[in-house]
């Protein structure tokens, strides 16, 4: 590599800084930069990885390594953009990003950060090369993150790699220095993110945004010049375009996706792979898709014994492979799509057939659903004929993205919200919560009972497909999905009962209370007030400051009316 890129680590920023460590706002977006090329004798290897003391294991460097070259079986020249997604090795590790959970109390569910996984975005460059030795320049760049904006990311690859890759100039440390000056990405904000002489524009999605409403009308241009490179999104795939051989089927891959169950996902090359995944795992929300999910994966993945096992059931996993060998050995898998190059045109392109797994050969497989699969419930020929009209009238791909995106997030609302309904209606009565008992339990979530809400509060009320919506509802409570779902409203409804006890507790008469109590009864009060406002700010249960601060002067009262003797062990204390 050119001298000019290999930048020494750069010295310690002086203490008065803007950011109290080096690094803390690159951290906040990326963990490292790696570049990965091709070596004669090692195959791919690692270059580089930036910032230099940034700590990969070798299982990771060794993943990512394979992850950022197409398979030897995809070949072509010029320039590929795909992602890949990689169970984190070694457990938790320190890192240069402080953040107490806080983003992800406020980020949407789709876009939290992930604690077990990497994300990496890959640029790769195969080019002829007369002074390489086997002909060819082959690289890739790497951004490996725990967020999944794979717009942003892959917009900022094609801002970087062609100048790194061509000119080795402005080198990496250089645009890393400018991440690292960026602002942190904060849910509900519009950000301007400098690099290279553009200016990104992005606004970073809230958990209190309305679902299916358009962040660009909510962007200010703040006159900035040079203007700036505005992204509608930074994660939502052009949805048309990924699912546009399969337009018919989107019916039953939104039932798949729903209930968890394993698919692979057959493609030409890592970019039609990557972006088919990315795309079904996206097709549920707001419901968060809690399944494990690998846009790109290889043969020579940690976890391909793992998956290609015959000796147990098929994991929970969208999985996207290139390599035909994957045919053979996945062929027991219940469900695969096999997709050829997506290409748009001005036709509706043509759809692939669902076909039965024992007809999938292992050389030369034609495009199609491989499944036994039946559907729950009956297409929506309505959407076909409106993204038909839509195709006639040439109409711009991102409308009809957005017409696609609307059909699916309507379908997950009428399936969910009366799961939700019937989830609030097991929250304890507010006048149930008394101040100087515990909260009342959530009462428990019964599956028969809430299949009898559903005669008159089913999906029926907002959708107007037809079909055996109650046995799509039975499978679906033997699905991850519904766990995690579940999980996490059963936490938000504890979380919510927890603050209701203290504004309860707020609004008592603390005095009164103590007129009649044992010293003993008085100390214990004190403990589980000191207790539930620790859990309080730990948790960061939604709760005003203002009450935490009254229980805090309650404690203090309740102390002074001790002996002295008390008091002073309880201050200890």
């Amino acid at each position: 590599m050119d001298a000019v890129c290999r930048a020494e680590p750069r010295p310690r920023r002086p203490a008065a800084a803007a950011s109290p460590l080096p690094w803390a706002r690159f951290s906040a977006w990326l963990d490292c930069v790696c570049v990965v090329t091709f070596d004669l004798e090692l195959g791919q290897a690692m270059e580089l990885v930036y910032p230099y003391d940034f700590r990969l294991t070798e299982k990771e460097k060794t993943s990512i390594c394979y992850l950022s070259f197409p398979d030897s079986y995809s070949g072509g020249l010029g320039d590929t953009q795909f992602s890949f997604r990689l169970r984190q090795s070694g457990g938790q590790r320190t890192t240069h990003y402080e953040d107490d959970g806080e983003y992800n109390r406020e980020a949407p569910l789709t876009l939290q950060r992930e604690s077990a996984h990497y994300f990496g975005y890959v640029y790769f460059r195969q080019v002829k090369d007369s002074s390489m030795k086997r002909g060819y320049f082959q690289k890739s760049l790497v951004l490996v993150s725990h967020l999944p904006y794979v717009n942003l990311f892959h917009s900022l690859l094609q801002l970087i790699a062609p100048e790194y890759f061509d000119k080795l100039e402005p080198c990496l440390e250089a645009v890393c220095n400018e991440i690292d000056q960026w602002p942190p990405p904060v849910p509900g904000q519009t950000l301007n993110l400098p690099v290279m002489g553009v200016v990104i524009q992005v606004r970073i999605p809230s958990r209190v945004d309305k679902p299916g409403s358009s962040p660009v009308k909510q962007f200010n241009q703040e006159n900035l010049l040079p203007a700036p490179l505005v992204l509608p999104s930074i994660h939502e795939l052009d949805l048309f375009r990924c699912f546009q051989p399969v337009l018919i089927h989107i019916q039953m891959l939104w039932e798949l996706m729903l209930l968890g169950e394993p698919i692979v996902v057959m493609a030409p090359s890592p970019t039609v792979s990557s972006e088919m995944v990315l795309a079904l795992t996206s097709c549920l929300a707001p419901l968060r898709y809690c399944c494990d999910y690998r846009p790109y994966f290889t043969i020579h993945d940690s976890e391909f014994k793992e998956y290609t096992t015959r000796t147990q059931a098929p994991p929970n996993i969208v999985v996207g492979v290139t390599n035909p060998f994957f045919i053979k050995t996945l062929q027991h898998w219940p469900h695969i799509l096999r997709v050829g190059e997506l290409r748009m045109s001005g036709d509706l392109p043509k759809q692939v057939k669902v076909k039965k797994l024992a007809k999938l050969k292992t050389l030369d497989t034609k495009p199609g659903i491989y499944t036994s699969y039946k559907t729950f419930l009956h297409k929506d020929k309505t959407l076909i004929k409106r993204l038909l009209k839509g195709i006639q009238r040439k109409r711009p791909s991102e409308v009809q993205s957005a017409l696609l995106r609307r059909h699916l997030l309507e379908l997950t609302q009428s399936f969910i919200i009366p799961l939700e309904h019937y989830i609030a209606s097991l929250m304890p009565l507010q006048r149930a919560i008394t101040p100087w008992k515990n909260p009342p339990q959530i009462r428990p979530f019964r599956q028969e009972d809430f299949m009898k809400t559903l005669e008159h509060a089913g999906p029926q009320l907002t959708c107007v497909l037809k079909g055996d919506w109650l046995g799509l509802y039975r499978r679906f409570f033997k699905s991850p999905n519904f766990d995690g779902w579940y999980r996490q409203r059963h936490k938000e409804m504890t979380q919510k009962l927890e603050a209701l006890h203290l504004e309860a507790i707020c609004e008592a008469n603390i005095v009164a209370w103590m007129k009649d109590k044992s010293e003993v009864e008085i100390v214990d009060l004190v403990l589980k007030l000191r207790e539930k406002l620790v859990r309080a700010r730990c948790q960061h249960l939604p709760v005003k400051e203002e009450t935490l601060q009254r229980v805090g002067l309650y404690i203090e009262t309740i102390i002074g009316s001790l002996p002295e003797d008390l008091q002073t062990v309880l201050h200890h204390h």
